[in-house]
């Protein structure tokens, strides 16, 4: 399981047209999920997404949790993490794992983030053609993946 983090200023997501989520201060989650990914790592990741300390505090170091700092967590699924270029121009996407797995498996994260004690969690909608708005602070980009968790 891989998450790319963005602290940001704020975030959506739009389908169709129609906003589906949407935070002002605190994380957007890019998500991906492959074939072997568990209910235990998906707690693991969330936990770690709900209080790993990338915020700053009032001294101006990183130093805060998204839940320290009242934030959000917008939670988009995003197979394309496992993509493999490898091969050619044209990446594959065999490492992703198939929409029946993955997203119960998105489920679990985002309802462990709530579990975790954040406020508010928001998604995107699966399998759809989702159009993210991203405003990072900083930047401040960290990749989790559980395999090295």
């Amino acid at each position: 399981m891989r998450a790319i983090l963005q602290r940001v200023t704020r975030g959506s997501v739009t389908v169709d047209g129609s906003i589906t989520g949407q935070i002002d201060l605190g994380l957007v989650v890019l998500l991906g999920i492959t074939h072997d990914d568990t209910n235990a790592q998906a707690d693991l990741l969330a936990d770690k997404t709900a209080k790993i300390r990338i915020f700053d505090n009032d001294a101006g170091k990183m130093n805060c949790s998204v839940i320290d700092v009242g934030g959000g967590v917008l939670v988009v699924s995003q197979f394309t993490l496992y993509a493999n270029p490898k091969g050619g121009r044209r990446p594959d996407f065999m490492s992703a794992a198939r929409p029946e797995v993955a997203e119960p498996l998105v489920r679990r994260y985002v309802e462990s983030l709530r579990t975790s004690g954040v406020q508010r969690v928001e998604t995107g909608v699966f399998r759809a053609m989702m159009h993210v708005e991203i405003h990072n602070d900083g930047p401040v980009t960290i990749t989790l993946d559980t395999a090295t968790l």
